[in-house]
């Protein structure tokens, strides 16, 4: 009963109260406050709230009241079953991936040591480590990330065709096309990092990159695998179906691509599952190539710098302080990263179709297969 009142806690604060959140305001602070800021424009400010703007969080709000109150309208000729259940399948795999994206390294009930002859190792003294900081501990994490990510694909082209409209079909089929152009490249560009970290656990990935080059030099994904680091990041903005690969919803060609056959809530999940997308996709950014929870010469039993060694507030409380360090360095890198997905939106013009083919198949495939040999000689000789 513990175990699953556990878990029950962990969805909750992770799923809801961290994602959900997010992916909500960033109806307003991306697409709104972001954008304006980016084109000398003011943004949202006159919905208030007892005379007060807050900063547009009432439009924010009028939005969910909207999405809410209007009809919900299904096509009289289309496929009313799979039509009500696509935003589903597209709205659950952007949630369902956070089951093993981990916020902070396993809780030690005893005594966390740092062995920097074992390339700075942290071990467990005197106790065991428990999963409290992620809903899931799986061993081949990352391979579920990219199984459940996929699955999305799905929906979307549910929707396109059940929708029973040309606009919607167009919109599907091309979900369907630029996903097979973009993933191959995608886990491509993932093989080298997997071939230094040698796991598919996301929480020893980010604790492989803890360790260090000459004593400074974090081993972060971005260190090891700088090429394989923009590779993921171009192939994971086409995965959210974002500007500017938003060809699957190209309003200026196909209205709304395949939501164009929907409305009230059916509409807010397709939109809000492209947030969550957005965030998920920093999410793995930040787990694979930034370190993910760790913060540079930061551990769990003091500050380490070279041969320097430095417990700062006693080695007991320095440990809970290093936790929301930690968690807050996750926190941060994923938010930066959302940042930074918003500005290319709003910086970048959209890719014509064929661009995106081009850009797939005879731009990101041929790096990511160079990249991979390149890192299978380099470590053979090695």
């Amino acid at each position: 009963m513990a175990e699953i009142l556990l878990s029950v806690v962990k969805i909750a604060v992770i799923v809801f109260g961290f994602v959900m959140l997010v992916a909500s305001l960033m109806t307003l602070l991306g697409d709104r406050k972001q954008s304006a800021k980016i084109q000398n424009r003011i943004g949202p400010n006159q919905a208030r709230f007892f005379g007060f703007s807050l900063a547009g969080i009432p439009h924010f709000l009028a939005d969910g009241i909207k999405m809410i109150l209007k009809e919900n309208v299904t096509p009289a000729q289309s496929n009313k079953f799979l039509h009500t259940i696509a935003p589903g399948l597209v709205f659950v795999p952007a949630l369902v991936g956070w089951a093993v994206v981990p916020f902070m390294d396993h809780y030690c009930t005893g005594t966390v040591q740092t062995l920097p002859q074992m390339n700075y190792t942290e071990v467990c003294v005197g106790g065991e480590w428990k999963n409290y900081f992620s809903i899931m501990h799986f061993n081949s994490g990352l391979l579920f990330a990219f199984a459940i990510a996929a699955v999305s694909v799905y929906g979307a082209a549910i929707a396109g065709w059940a929708s029973n409209s040309k606009f919607s079909l167009l919109g599907g089929l091309r979900s369907s096309a630029q996903m097979i152009s973009y993933e191959v490249s995608m886990g491509l560009s993932l093989a080298g990092v997997l071939m230094i970290y040698g796991t598919l656990n996301l929480n020893e990935m980010v604790r492989m990159q803890g360790n260090m080059f000459g004593d400074w030099l974090p081993m972060w994904g971005v260190v090891v695998q700088p090429l394989a680091f923009f590779l993921f990041f171009l192939a994971g903005l086409a995965e959210t179906k974002r500007a500017p690969f938003d060809l699957p919803e190209d309003e200026s060609v196909i209205v709304a691509g395949y939501i164009t056959e929907y409305s009230s809530m059916k509409f807010a999940m397709m939109q809000l599952s492209e947030y969550a997308a957005t965030v998920f996709i920093a999410a793995l950014i930040a787990v694979i190539f930034l370190g993910g929870w760790q913060v540079p010469y930061v551990y769990a039993d003091g500050i380490r710098f070279l041969d320097n060694h430095w417990v700062p507030f006693g080695e007991d409380a320095w440990y809970w302080i290093s936790i929301f360090l930690r968690i807050g360095a996750m926190v941060f890198k994923i938010l930066f990263l959302v940042w930074l997905q918003f500005m290319m939106r709003w910086t970048l013009p959209r890719f014509r179709y064929d661009q995106v083919m081009t850009l797939g198949w005879k731009i990101l495939l041929p790096l990511s297969i160079a990249n991979l040999f390149v890192t299978a000689l380099v470590l053979a000789i090695l």
